[in-house]
C-alpha cells in the first residue's frame, strides 16, 4: 500500500480507480470519482488517497482527510454525498490494518455507501437518501406520479404555467455555464441557511472554492451541472450538483424567495429529471436527509450510513470525546418527530434575528 496525494495520481491510477467503479454493483455517483478527490485536495491540503495492491496493480482506494492528531475522516465530510472505498471485488483487507497504513486513528463518515462491507460493522446511524428513478424515461416518471401523487403534479404544473403567464416565459437550462448564474444560486442558498437558523457553508472557504473548482470539472463521470429556471430573463430556482454518465447527484438546489408562491424548485427538479432522462441519466439522488420536497418527488429510498471505524489507541479515544456526545444528541432529536419540530423552529427563530 502505498499514501500520495489524489492530484498526484497517474493517469493509469485514475483509470483503474474508474474500472472498478464501472464494476461494482452500487450507482456511478460523482462522489466517488476520482475528480472529486482532486477537487477536495486543491483546497483541503491534508486530502490523501490510500492505494492498494494486489501484486503491481492496483486493487482498491481510499480517499480520506488526515487531521492534525491523527484523526480520518471520509474525503469532503461535510458535504460529499456519497463515501467510501473502491475496492475490487473479493478484495481482502481489515479495517484496522487500512487505518494503520494511513497513519489515522479513525476514519470517519455520513454518507457511506450501502454495501461498504469494511466499514459499514462500525455504522452508528442508517439513513435514508432520496431518489428519483428515471431510467424508464421522464414520461414513465411524470405517469407514476400522476398516479401516486395526482394533487401535487397538477398543482405544481399549474403554478408553472401561472408564472409563465405572470413574470415571463418560463426557461429551463440544464447546464448552464454562466458563472453569474452560480453565485445568484450562492447567494440565494446562503441566505437560506441564515434564514433558517443553520450554518451558512458558503462562509467557509474551502466549500466555496470547491464548488468553484467542480463548476469547471468536465469529465465523463464527474461534471460539475448548473442548472437554471428562468422566468422571462430572471432567474428564479437554480441547482448546482455533479453527475456521472448515470446518476445525477443532486447538491445545492436554492430559490429566489420573490416567487416562492409558484414553487420553482419543484418546477426545477421536474424539469432536471426530464433533463437528466434525455441525457440517459436514470438516477437523481436528491441526498439524506427528509423535505416535504423529497417526499413529493421521491420514488424511492437508498441507504447511507453514519460512524467511525477505529482502530485502538488515543486517537480513537479523543474521537469519541470529541464527536460522539453531538451526534448522539443529534440523532435523539433526530429520532422524536415532535423534538426534531420544536428544534426547527428554534433554528428559523434563531436565523430571524440574524443580521
Amino acid at each position: 500500500m502505498r499514501v500520495l496525494g489524489p492530484e498526484e495520481l497517474g493517469e493509469g491510477d485514475r483509470e483503474r480507480w474508474r474500472e472498478l467503479r464501472a464494476v461494482s454493483k452500487a450507482p456511478r455517483n460523482p462522489f466517488m470519482e476520482p475528480e472529486f478527490s482532486v477537487a477536495v485536495a486543491r483546497v483541503r491540503p491534508r486530502a490523501r488517497v490510500a492505494v492498494l495492491y494486489e501484486g503491481a496493480s492496483p486493487a482498491g482506494f481510499l480517499p480520506y482527510e488526515r487531521g492534525v492528531l491523527g484523526q480520518g475522516r471520509a474525503i469532503g465530510l461535510g458535504v460529499s454525498d456519497c463515501q467510501g472505498a473502491v475496492l475490487a471485488p473479493g478484495t481482502a483487507v481489515e479495517a484496522g490494518e487500512l487505518l494503520r497504513g494511513c497513519a489515522v486513528s479513525s476514519f470517519a463518515f455520513d454518507n457511506l455507501e450501502a454495501g461498504q462491507g469494511l466499514f459499514t460493522p462500525y455504522a452508528a446511524e442508517r439513513h435514508a437518501t432520496y431518489v428519483i428513478d428515471v431510467e424508464k424515461g421522464y414520461a414513465s416518471y411524470e405517469s407514476a406520479l400522476r398516479t401516486r401523487s395526482p394533487k401535487f403534479l397538477r398543482t405544481t404544473l399549474a403554478k408553472e404555467r401561472r408564472l409563465g403567464r405572470q413574470v415571463g416565459a418560463v426557461r429551463f437550462v440544464f447546464d448552464e455555464r454562466d458563472p453569474a448564474a452560480l453565485g445568484t444560486l450562492i447567494g440565494w442558498k446562503s441566505a437560506q441557511y441564515r434564514r433558517t437558523g443553520r450554518r451558512d457553508r458558503f462562509a467557509r472557504e474551502w466549500i466555496a472554492r470547491l464548488v468553484g473548482r467542480l463548476a469547471e470539472t468536465r469529465s465523463a463521470q464527474c461534471a460539475g451541472t448548473l442548472s437554471v429556471l428562468y422566468a422571462g430573463d430572471r432567474p428564479v430556482a437554480a441547482h448546482f450538483g455533479l453527475r456521472s454518465a448515470s446518476v445525477l447527484a443532486c447538491w445545492f438546489p436554492a430559490y429566489d424567495p420573490e416567487f416562492a408562491k409558484y414553487s420553482p424548485g419543484l418546477v426545477l427538479h421536474l424539469r432536471m429529471a426530464g433533463a437528466a432522462a434525455a441525457e440517459g441519466i436514470g438516477l437523481l439522488d436528491m441526498g439524506r436527509g427528509p423535505a416535504e420536497y423529497k417526499d413529493s418527488l421521491k420514488t424511492g429510498e437508498l441507504t447511507v450510513y453514519e460512524g467511525t471505524a477505529t482502530r485502538p489507541g488515543v486517537g480513537s479515544a479523543l474521537h469519541r470525546l470529541g464527536r460522539e456526545p453531538a451526534r448522539r444528541a443529534h440523532g435523539f432529536v433526530r429520532t422524536r418527530p415532535r423534538l426534531a419540530a420544536l428544534a426547527a423552529r428554534a433554528l428559523k427563530g434563531a436565523g430571524r434575528l440574524r443580521p
